[in-house]
Order: structure tokens, then C-alpha cells, then sequence
């Protein structure tokens, strides 16, 4: 028996806050940066000091995220290198905690007549945070949809395929040759991903598939030594979550005696909050503190190689179970 015929693909990412109502609660409080955090922290008992402090953050940039824009921008050059390639398949984006909802694009690919999807988790490293709730909210829009629910297959990891490789690759050596002469090869390298609470990286991949990306970039560069860094942890549980710290690790930087640090966002796609403020603010804080020369490298985003390499697992799945002609 063979597998059915992939119709259309569904690109699943975290979401970030843009202009207009989320559509989540009623009477709108009017600040989407703070319903956007509401809905990620949820309803718990001091929550509100979480999502006053997070809302923040976004405030220093206008109070919206450009996650969203640059995610629809990959599904679009993504669609693009598709069709090149006489795919023609509808691409979508369907985020969890901000529109365009994952349940509201299932239900219009569902309009379309798409009846098998791809879906591509757009993380590059999995726990239960990244990988498990993303299906999960994939599940309980194909659920309300009842017997127009479409089926859903994903993609399988894809960390250290040599198209991601190669987009932090060089965006490393573009933030290298920022700093002039010879310190960017001399300047300590520093790889980070979100961290996660420590049990439920006990239970997953996590961390594994972090350190095979650092490795893997780091042997493309040809350097010899990297450190790895977690970041943006949340503080105040009884939970401990992943360490160190990058800004204890920029700190360590210094004493073992370099002038430099490059860090090198790999666990984010893409620029959101947790790359422009606790990088770009609060890191780059942290190693002027400290005297050190600080440059932050660019995401995968929507380098070419990223994209080839996004289209090219795709396309696989197409060419072995070949969609309908003429929808797109």
C-alpha cells in the first residue's frame, strides 16, 4: 500500500506578536506584545510579573516581533524553489500563539482540498517544547475539523544538514570578519539554543542535537574549540532548567583571556525576541561589561543554502508521493 499523495505543506512555527487583535480575548486589552506573552505563559499564579517583564522586552523594539514576516518569507521562497521545480503544492504558515493560527490555515488548506500535508516543524532541535506541542496543535486543529481533517506527515530533523550547516556557517564568518584583521578567527565562539527546563531535556534529544550542530559548523569553519550556552531561561521555578548561562559563559570568555566572543543564535530560524533582546541587548550589555569586542551572528533565516535545503527534503516527499496536478 502506498503512502497517499502529499497535497500541500504547512510550515509550523512558535509565532510573535505583529499589529491588530489576536483574536484571544475578549474585551481586547489592547497591547499585543503582552497577549502574546499571556497566551505562551498561561494562566498561573504570578504570571503577571512574567508577562509585564517579557512585554517589556518587546517595548525596546516597537512592541512586535518580526518573526512572523520572516517566516512567511520562507514559506514564500520555499513555494518558490517548488514551483521552480514543477511543484506546485500550497505552502503555508500556521503559528501556535499568534495568527495566522495553525488551526485557522488547516482549515483553509482543508477548503483548498488538501487532504495529506507536510508539516515542517520549524525547529531545529527536538524536546517537548519544540517538537511535541507544535504536533500537538497540529492534532487538535485536524481534530475540530472532523472527517475534513487532513492527515499529517512531518519532516523528519533536519540539524545537521549541510544546507543549516552551511547558513550558520557563514553567517559566523560574516560576523568574523566584522571584526577586522585577524581577531574574528581569534574571537571565542559561542553556540546558543533556548534553554528548557533540565527534566524535560532528560527526556529528549534536546541537547544532543544541539552539540551535533555546534560540531558540525565548527568543522565547516575549520576552527578547533567552540563553547556551548543556553539562553533566555526562566527564572524563579523550582525547576532548574538547561545551563550555563551565555551571559556566565561571556563572563568565562574573558578570563580565560580573549578579546572577542561571537555568538551564534543556531537553536532560532530566525530573528524574534529571544535573539533581539537577550542578545542583542542584554549579552552585548554583558561583554562590553566585561571589555570584550561583541558581535552576534545572523540566524539560517532565509539563506539561500536553508532554503535549497528546506526545499530539497520537501521535494523528496513530493517526488515519492506526487500531488495532484494544477493547485497551488
Amino acid at each position: 500500500m502506498t503512502d497517499p499523495a502529499i497535497d500541500g505543506v504547512l510550515l509550523i512555527g512558535f509565532g510573535g506578536p505583529t499589529p491588530g487583535c489576536c483574536q484571544r480575548y475578549e474585551p481586547c486589552p489592547g497591547r499585543e506584545a503582552a497577549c502574546f506573552v499571556r497566551a505562551v505563559v498561561g494562566e498561573r499564579p504570578g504570571a503577571q510579573a512574567r508577562i509585564d517583564e517579557v512585554a517589556a522586552h518587546y517595548d525596546v523594539f516597537g512592541g512586535y516581533s518580526p518573526f512572523n514576516a520572516l517566516t512567511i518569507r520562507q514559506a514564500e521562497n520555499v513555494s518558490a524553489v517548488l514551483r521552480a521545480r514543477g511543484l506546485t503544492v500550497p505552502v503555508r504558515v500556521g503559528m501556535r500563539f499568534w495568527p495566522p493560527y495553525v488551526d485557522t490555515v488547516l482549515a483553509e488548506m482543508a477548503e483548498l482540498g488538501c487532504r495529506h500535508l507536510l508539516g515542517v516543524i520549524l525547529s531545529p532541535f527536538q524536546c517537548a517544547a519544540s517538537w511535541e506541542h507544535y504536533q500537538q496543535s497540529v492534532a487538535d486543529g485536524v481534530t475540530a475539523l472532523g472527517e475534513r481533517g487532513p492527515q499529517v506527515t512531518y519532516l523528519s530533523p533536519w540539524h545537521t544538514q549541510a544546507g543549516f550547516v552551511k547558513a550558520i556557517a557563514d553567517g559566523i564568518g560574516q560576523a568574523a570578519a566584522s571584526l577586522g584583521g585577524t581577531r574574528g578567527g581569534e574571537a571565542a565562539l559561542v553556540y546558543t539554543a533556548h534553554a528548557i527546563p533540565e527534566p524535560m531535556a532528560d527526556r529528549a534529544p534536546y541537547t544532543h542535537q544541539f552539540r551535533e550542530t555546534a560540531e558540525a559548523v565548527t568543522k565547516r569553519l575549520g576552527r578547533r574549540e567552540h563553547r556551548i550556552a543556553y539562553q533566555s531561561q526562566v527564572t524563579g521555578t523550582p525547576i532548574p532548567w538547561l545551563q550555563p548561562d551565555v551571559n556566565n559563559v561571556i563572563h568565562q570568555v574573558q578570563k580565560d583571556g580573549f578579546r572577542d566572543v561571537i555568538v551564534a543564535p543556531v537553536g532560532f530560524l530566525c530573528d524574534h525576541m529571544e535573539v533581539l533582546y537577550d542578545l542583542d541587548v542584554q549579552a552585548k550589555e554583558t561583554a562590553e561589561a566585561c571589555g570584550l569586542g561583541y558581535v552576534r551572528s545572523g540566524t539560517a533565516g532565509n539563506h539561500p543554502a536553508f532554503v535549497a535545503m528546506l526545499s530539497d527534503l520537501i521535494g523528496a516527499h513530493l517526488a515519492q508521493n506526487p500531488p495532484p496536478s494544477g493547485r497551488g
